[in-house]
């Protein structure tokens, strides 16, 4: 549609394409949620600080707040729903709720997105802050509590549940590390 303020996109959310005709300043939080009926992303602060609206884009984690619908067509969406499969809900959610990784659920959604975005970051060998030795020939690295606060640093929980969450973490790490 040239000339105007909107674009037909598709959008391929959760394994599944959606065509849809957004306001180019629509971002793709609002398209989830309004145009899509995704409502596990949550409008936190709607400026990117809280992590709550937190999905994965080709795999990588980005705040859906800050990202725009139309910079999202041809890319992979995953959203909470779509981590859980046939279903059934995914190792990482799973521990989530063993391990009451929760306690009002807001932040849930972005934080299990952030987790599983995290465990695909540190598999491929990406430094964190506090990664010690970031040289190539350096020792392997050991996901530890440091390495999990690090890197899910970018997702507030307004009731603490923290150590919690990164207990949920590292137990999914160690059996998906056991399973390769």
């Amino acid at each position: 549609m040239t000339g105007t303020l909107s674009s037909d996109i598709t959008l391929h959310v959760n394994g599944t394409d959606h065509e849809l005709t957004v306001d180019n300043r629509r971002t793709l939080l609002d398209a989830l949620r309004e145009n899509l009926g995704r409502t596990g992303p949550k409008k936190g602060c709607d400026h990117g600080q809280c992590g709550a609206c937190t999905v994965l884009l080709d795999g990588r984690r980005v705040v859906s707040c800050l990202t725009l619908a139309v910079a999202a067509e041809g890319a992979a969406v995953t959203t909470v729903e779509g981590i859980a499969g046939d279903g059934a809900l995914g190792p990482i959610q799973q521990d989530f709720v063993r391990l009451d990784g929760f306690q009002c659920g807001y932040c849930t959604p972005g934080q299990i997105c952030s987790a599983v975005g995290m465990l695909a970051e540190y598999a491929a060998g990406r430094p964190s802050a506090v990664t010690a030795d970031v040289s190539p020939d350096g020792p392997a690295r050991e996901l530890d509590t440091a390495e999990v606060r690090e890197r899910m640093s970018g997702n507030l929980c307004r009731c603490g549940a923290y150590p919690s969450i990164v207990r949920a973490v590292l137990e999914t790490a160690a059996r998906e590390e056991a399973v390769r």
